[in-house]
């Protein structure tokens, strides 16, 4: 084996066996792949930008010996190149761009038409042509040598032309302010290994046997190699051991996440990328400030800063996972939930419930391809990964309890509380979010540190690690309450000062949401509004969890948990039974005392109920309570929005008819219905004058008969509605 650069080995000896064989040639064969250095796909022009960089600072700073080229040398002199084609192409490349930038004399670099790819017609004839030409640097290099007499139009369609074209403007691009090039070239600023192969015989099968060059190298072959590249330079000793984890251990814990063709490739890059967020993370910094085009430019973020933690940091964080059964892991300690009324949220003592797509966060993560990957995803898996790479100093029994705490703090921070991005409020989080994690799964500490998660949450979370230090007693129901999926970890609403309506709780919100609606309704104005915008609860569950969360959008939460608490104070055995009673003596009540609140037409007409997200809009709520208008939508006026005084005077087939949801009135013919707060009004629609009018009697505002059964009395006689 001899070390050569580009020039010398067509100017000296190579020795095999008991002979010298001077090369006269290097010829790249047909067999070989195109030229692909100079492509534009976003894989090569990583290659390309990487390799240009360390060809410029062995030019410009320290010599650089190139990985072995292996080729074939008959006794002709002739070196058919098994591997190392593409460097060799390059090399020819900037050595010819080196002799023409400083107008080398022709004696100096004539060895150059001594390089051919010559059983190829067009890629041999433009290499020999290259050589005659003397550019002017004047325009990019690959528009002169296409503006050429030589240079004919059917080359444009060969892919080693166009690769070596647009190489040479890369090197242009990046050597164009570099003096002496050649002259640093000729000292050995750029060499290489070769190894001669001889009397093997140039098959097909030598070819791809010996580099694999009947296929272009993976995404990871390349990541991989260039890995161990600066691993090497780093640290020769942690490269080793680094790199035959990958190729064993490492290897065998991604092997049950294989992809189709049996690769564990994508699932290695995509939890390297997962690790390399939480490294920035940790640096104060965020992706979002990262111009990754490709996973091989984590590798500057890995290997800048300290490069020896990130590595510590890196191979802790693969072991952990090698010696557990990832599966059994996740599925003793989670269960998958869904904020839906379903049988899936079933409270397991020792487990927490994840409100995602998948339990398995590791599998999820290596499979995901970089896509729906969320920042909740990242911060549950450090939190489970943080744990297995300390497990010394966390008893299983402490991590379980406290990855609840880290769960409802993520489930509970919503928007701008868990961005990484600094455009947004409160900036990038994830650092202190990080933080936070580790002295929670540490410590079982809340501390104090700039924006993290929901600030609600965390000082509820503080409040219940001091409450079960007094009261461990309660532990698993309060544990059973924080996994109800109206909740998922905010118990606020309930309160820890009311342990005994934990199981209440769970118990009520099993019974029908309608009857439960209508029964809070009929003893307590329970409900939570912004301005106009009042939220009730309703047949989705959204509409309960918007009310039970605290949330700076409703003005009136601590009502609502006081009006809760009393609710379940009536009984500690909640039935349909018990609900229905509750709603048929509040109706009774009203009706004996001539007293109809608008709560009364709420409670006995399903109509005033058909808005599933418990959306109702008011004008003015304390002036004109029925002038109200209820949304069927969740975030937004919809025109499915309708007036439900005038839903429920007539049929569904009626309403659907002749409602006129913008001006929100019935329109039959020449005329329209309208409601009033005191009246129900008939106009006609062209002028507007008026018809006929039904005054609802009232005391102080407050109807003092059923509006709706004296309307259809009405109309049974005027017969308006039609």
């Amino acid at each position: 084996m001899q070390k050569f650069n580009f020039k010398d080995i067509f100017t000296s000896a190579i020795k095999i066996g008991d002979q010298k064989i001077r090369v006269q040639k290097i010829i790249i064969p047909i067999i070989q792949r195109d030229y692909a250095q100079g492509r534009n796909t976003s894989t090569i022009k990583r290659v390309r930008k990487n390799f240009l960089n360390a060809l410029f600072d062995a030019v410009t700073k320290k010599p650089i010996t190139l990985d072995f080229i292996y080729g074939d040398l008959n006794d002709n002199g002739i070196l058919t190149p098994l591997d190392g084609q593409q460097r060799l192409t390059t090399l020819f490349l900037l050595y010819w761009y080196a002799a023409k930038k400083e107008k080398i004399d022709a004696a100096k670099y004539s060895f150059l038409k001594y390089f051919s790819y010559e059983t190829r017609p067009d890629t041999r004839d433009f290499c020999a042509d290259l050589i005659n030409f003397q550019p002017k640097f004047k325009d990019k290099l690959s528009n002169e040598i296409q503006d050429q007499a030589w240079f004919p139009l059917s080359w444009k369609k060969d892919p080693s032309i166009n690769a070596m074209l647009e190489m040479l403007d890369a090197i242009n691009g990046k050597f164009s302010g570099v003096q002496n090039i050649w002259q640093k070239l000729e000292n050995n600023a750029i060499s290489f290994y070769f190894l001669p192969i001889k009397d093997m015989g140039l098959t097909d099968e030598i070819y791809i046997t010996m580099n694999s060059r009947g296929k272009l190298l993976t995404d990871f072959e390349h990541f991989k190699a260039e890995f161990k590249s600066r691993l090497d330079n780093f640290d020769a000793a942690i490269s080793n051991r680094i790199v035959q984890k990958i190729d064993t251990v490492w290897t065998d814990m991604l092997w049950q996440y294989r992809d189709d063709k049996n690769l564990i490739d994508s699932g290695f890059l995509n939890y390297f990328k997962f690790l390399c967020d939480i490294l920035l993370y940790k640096k104060n910094d965020t992706p979002q400030n990262s111009s990754r085009e490709s996973f091989f430019d984590l590798l500057d973020e890995f290997f800048s800063g300290k490069v020896k933690e990130n590595l510590e940091f890196m191979e802790k964080s693969f072991d952990c996972w090698c010696d557990i059964d990832i599966g059994k892991f996740f599925g003793e300690r989670v269960s998958r939930g869904s904020k839906s009324k379903n049988l899936e949220n079933i409270s397991q003592p020792g487990k927490i419930i994840l409100y995602f797509d998948k339990t398995n966060l590791f599998e999820d993560c290596v499979k995901s391809a970089g896509k729906n990957f969320s920042l909740g995803k990242t911060i549950m898996l450090y939190a489970f990964t943080f744990y297995l790479c300390n497990k010394e100093k966390i008893s299983d029994k402490n991590f379980r309890r406290r990855i609840r705490i880290v769960n409802n703090l993520v489930n509970n921070s919503v928007g701008a509380e868990l961005s990484d991005s600094e455009a947004r409020q409160g900036g990038n989080r994830l650092p202190a979010i990080l933080k936070q994690i580790e002295s929670i799964l540490i410590d079982e500490k809340i501390i104090v540190l700039g924006p993290n998660f929901n600030d609600y949450q965390l000082k509820e979370e503080q409040q219940k690690i001091e409450w079960l230090a007094k009261n461990p007693n309660y532990a698993e129901s309060l544990f059973e309450l924080e996994d109800h999926y109206l909740l998922y970890g905010q118990i606020g609403i309930i309160g820890l000062e009311n342990p005994q309506n934990f199981k209440r709780f769970i118990l009520l919100f099993s019974l029908d949401y309608d009857l439960i609606a209508r029964a809070f309704l009929s003893g307590w104005d329970y409900f939570q509004h912004k301005k106009q915008l009042y939220q009730f609860g309703a047949a989705l569950p959204v509409s309960w969890q918007n009310l039970f969360h605290f949330s700076s959008y409703n003005e009136n939460y601590k009502s609502t948990a006081e009006y809760l608490n009393a609710f379940l104070d009536e009984t500690d055995f909640f039935t349909e039974d018990f609900l229905n009673e509750m709603i048929d003596n509040y109706l009774k009540n009203q009706r004996n005392w001539k007293r109809f609140e608008w709560s009364y037409y709420y409670v006995n007409y399903p109509e005033f109920r058909i808005g599933r997200y418990g959306k109702y809009f008011w004008k003015n709520f304390e002036d004109q309570p029925y002038l109200i208008l209820a949304w069927v939508t969740g975030e937004r006026k919809s025109e499915k929005a309708y007036q439900p005084f005038l839903r429920a005077i007539v049929d569904e087939e009626t309403f659907q008819n002749y409602y006129n949801p913008v001006s929100e009135r019935l329109e039959f013919n020449k005329y329209f219905i309208a409601c009033e707060n005191d009246s129900y009004v008939v106009k006609e629609i062209e002028s507007g004058k008026e018809i006929d009018r039904l005054k609802i009697k009232q005391d102080n505002g407050i109807d003092t008969e059923d509006r709706i059964q004296k309307f259809k009395i009405w109309n049974k006689k005027n017969k308006y509605c039609v």
